[in-house]
């Protein structure tokens, strides 16, 4: 997600010299410089220097980094974190209960400017800041500010989902291939049908319950394939899935 925050940034209009990014692998950090334009800098002076720091890692890594920084820190320095389950008021407390903490959930299609952002704020967060960043990470997608307690609820719906749908391609894609479609085919159609039917729910002013019906015929070919899809407990699987991924999010908080 780094990269990805990196190119919102840049689209929002940043400065490339007023953006550096610091790295755990700092033998890969002329990919990053060669991509962006921007520079490499260490993690003491990131932590010194900037107004605003984005902590974009996986949640394991997150408090051992805090712990580096805090002394460097001013306790002006706005700290959004993208590291999932990991509570504002944590991260204060790994600072030392100075800082202001924005949290953010997003989600990969943020490198195409298609991504969901959620995010929420500790209370010494100025909502004049709050805004801005949610600003900020609108230039990639949707940005929507909610109450933390429902943070990793909408992690297993936004934060989780493109898997999903990733998984349900896969599905598709390899049934496609058992009727006797090729692989290629499969795949084109399967993408297309899925970014039509996106594209139609938004625009369209229907409820994902109504497009359903209308494309249904009774004893129809839809109608066939859904039954399948009741029978064998559809609404009940995803909403176990989804449960698991929103108790994960809690347990790494």
């Amino acid at each position: 997600m780094g990269q990805a925050v990196i190119a919102t940034l840049i689209k929002a209009g940043i400065p490339k010299d007023q953006i550096s990014f610091t790295r755990k692998r700092s033998e890969l950090n002329d990919e990053i410089i060669k991509a962006y334009g921007i520079s490499a800098r260490s993690l003491a002076e990131l932590a010194r220097e900037s107004d605003l720091i984005f902590l974009a890692m996986k949640p394991q890594d997150l408090i051992a980094i805090l712990d580096e920084i805090k002394t460097n820190v001013p306790a002006e320095t706005l700290i959004v974190s993208l590291a999932a389950g990991k509570k504002t008021g944590v991260i204060q407390a790994a600072l030392g209960d100075k800082n202001p903490v924005i949290r953010v959930m997003p989600n990969t299609p943020m490198v195409v400017g298609e991504g969901v952002s959620v995010i929420s704020a500790s209370s010494n967060v100025d909502p004049a800041e709050l805004e801005w960043v949610r600003g900020l990470l609108a230039v990639g997608g949707l940005a929507m500010v909610i109450d933390e307690s429902l943070q990793d609820a909408v992690t297993s719906i936004s934060g989780s989902g493109p898997a999903y749908f990733f998984a349900f391609i896969e599905a598709m894609v390899s049934a496609g291939e058992k009727l006797g479609i090729s692989n290629h085919d499969a795949t084109a159609l399967a993408i297309a049908t899925i970014k039509g039917a996106a594209v139609m729910l938004e625009e369209s002013g229907k409820s994902a319950t109504t497009l359903r019906e209308n494309v249904t015929s009774p004893k129809g070919v839809t109608a066939e394939a859904l039954k399948v899809f009741r029978e064998r407990g559809l609404d009940e699987m995803v909403e176990a899935a989804m449960r698991a991924a929103r108790d994960r999010s809690l347990e790494l908080g």
